[in-house]
């Protein structure tokens, strides 16, 4: 039986997953620079789990 080489496709994601991981985070950090919030400080906080959570308003 002859082998098929597989190809290496750059420039996308195993998973939708990650995909959705990777969007969240690029949409936090947009966020956060619109707001003028300190962003390595909140994704330093997200990552073991404790996201930044804006107030809720009254």
């Amino acid at each position: 039986m002859m082998k098929v080489p597989q190809k290496k496709i750059s420039g996308t994601f195993r998973s939708m997953t990650g995909a959705e991981v990777l969007a969240r985070i690029r949409g936090d950090i947009s966020t956060w620079k619109k707001q003028g919030l300190p962003v390595m400080e909140y994704l330093q906080q997200a990552i073991p789990g404790a996201p930044y959570l804006p107030p809720t308003p009254p």
